[in-house]
């Protein structure tokens, strides 16, 4: 008897249990609304600091001589612009000693026919008022070609921060103009894309004066300009029906 009761009690949980109506996933919310907008800014300021590269060429009959040769230049170019300005932070960039050949018309292996060094000096500067006179004062003592002049900022994490902060306020104005032109107005925001802001360098290439300059004459003229930084800056944002 005990047996048939279980059996029974047994059937009755199974038919009820059977006769559940299958679960359902709970239902999806409802799609979002979004408009997607790009704001972009562009920021200037006067450079604070400067990269001056200035080079040593010689050429000589031997390797030994063209580097001593491109040694002593170079010496004498250092002392000049240590005292010129003594605050200016010197480094070499780069160094070549290479042989120099002469090519044959009937063809054949070039034959050398001696052999040129070559030395890049960089000249980091905070005064730009100077940098006429280093230039002047390297080409004195024997600098014979300048590669360039590199201007850029001491701080530019201030500049880019501007940038994008100007960006982000466009990317934010475009989305409140554009939802309430439909009707709409921003609910949130939903993702936000940054390009990293880039400082637009600025280089200048001055013409080296000539060596033997006279004491009294004028430095050699160099522009600083400015500098800029673009920033981009995308949004995502959700919008809904606007407050009647």
């Amino acid at each position: 008897m005990k047996q048939l009761c279980a059996f029974l009690v047994c059937a009755a949980f199974g038919t009820a249990f059977a006769q559940q109506p299958p679960l359902q996933p709970p239902p999806l919310p409802p799609p979002l609304s979004s408009i997607r907008v790009t704001g972009d800014a562009q920021v200037s300021a006067r450079p604070d600091r400067v990269q001056v590269e200035i080079g040593v060429s010689t050429r000589a009959a031997s390797s030994q001589e063209a580097a001593a040769q491109n040694a002593r230049q170079v010496d004498a170019v250092l002392d000049a612009v240590r005292k010129a300005t003594p605050a200016a932070v010197l480094k070499t960039i780069s160094y070549s000693l290479n042989p120099n050949y002469d090519y044959h018309v009937s063809g054949g292996e070039p034959t050398i026919n001696g052999y040129s060094a070559a030395n890049v000096v960089q000249v980091t500067l905070d005064d730009l008022d100077r940098i006429g006179s280093v230039i002047d004062a390297a080409a004195r003592a024997g600098a014979n070609h300048v590669q360039g002049i590199h201007f850029t900022l001491r701080d530019q994490d201030t500049l880019r921060a501007q940038a994008l902060r100007e960006a982000a306020t466009r990317a934010r104005a475009q989305a409140e103009v554009l939802a309430g032109a439909l009707g709409l107005k921003v609910l949130r925001v939903l993702a936000v894309e940054e390009n990293s802001p880039r400082l637009t360098p600025l280089y200048s290439h001055p013409v080296a004066r000539a060596v033997g300059l006279s004491a009294s004459a004028a430095p050699t003229p160099v522009e600083a300009g400015a500098l800029e930084v673009t920033a981009d800056v995308t949004l995502t944002v959700e919008v809904g029906p606007a407050a009647r």
